[in-house]
């Protein structure tokens, strides 16, 4: 079956809501336990617990990324419990919105600790562990918001992806010869929580607009790229990132879009 990840133990980042609740679901769906890592007991728990529902096998771990600590002790957990890790999955992501005028030093530092360095420290607390049993996949959440476009706002967050994309390309290269593969997946705009936030229905579907597709993406289209590149079929795929945005990066600019297709909106 392709993504069968029965008998193999996978780590979630920043699994209480959004893409890492969606990947969290579908690895456990494809049989996998799951550590369940997230900031909120509550949103952590209602994942856990719909896990359970559905007939997985789900354990949370409170943990904030940002602190080498917390990696160290979730990876510890992990092993604890279940006495493997096969995935490990940096997912969790810092990002709020501030003009390069307005950064304080607090901001980008948070921003890189969070969406960078979690993940140098997740990898780093899980090669033992993949290396006792003879390999491992360690996967990312990038965003096509740094190493392909640029919005306002986010210059301390296309920084960080930005370099999450470098870390994965040389790590990769370290750990090749182990069995241990290192990809990501950039994601586009996908609706959760957190971009719901960021304007009205009319709003988002003028978004929508934009996109080739002509939709936002789904949590589970991010779940399910994950959900491959962590199976026996790509063992063969590392140093790589998938574009997950519906076509939004290959228009040169709207003015194209608009006159390719005269009749949206």
């Amino acid at each position: 079956m392709l993504g069968d990840m029965r008998e193999r133990v996978t780590i979630v980042t920043g699994a209480g809501q959004g893409i890492g609740e969606g990947i969290a679901k579908v690895f456990a769906k494809a049989g996998s336990r799951v550590v369940i890592a997230a900031r909120s007991a509550g949103n952590g728990q209602g994942v856990v617990d719909a896990i359970r529902a559905d007939g997985g096998d789900a354990l949370l771990v409170v943990t904030d990324v940002g602190y080498r600590e917390q990696v160290d002790a979730l990876v510890q957990q992990t092993i604890a419990h279940y006495g493997r890790l096969d995935v490990a999955i940096h997912n969790a992501a810092f990002y709020p919105l501030y003009t390069v005028e307005t950064l304080t030093d607090e901001i980008p530092d948070r921003t890189l600790a969070v969406n960078m360095k979690a993940g140098v420290w997740l990898l780093q607390a899980a090669l033992p562990h993949f290396r006792r049993q003879g390999g491992g996949r360690m996967l990312l959440t990038s965003s096509v918001t740094g190493p392909r476009v640029a919005m306002p706002g986010t210059a301390h967050y296309a920084m960080s992806k930005s370099g999450m994309n470098g870390f994965i390309r040389t790590a990769a290269l370290e750990y090749a010869r182990e069995n241990i593969t290192v990809n990501g997946v950039e994601p586009g705009y996908i609706l959760t929580q957190a971009m719901a936030t960021l304007g009205d229905e009319a709003q988002m579907k003028a978004m929508a607009e934009c996109i080739p597709v002509g939709r936002l993406g789904t949590v589970l289209e991010i779940a399910h790229t994950m959900l491959f590149l962590a199976s026996d079929e790509a063992a063969y795929i590392t140093g790589q990132t998938i574009v997950v945005d519906g076509g939004s990066t290959l228009p040169e600019s709207q003015v194209v879009m608009d006159g390719f297709y005269p009749a949206r909106g």
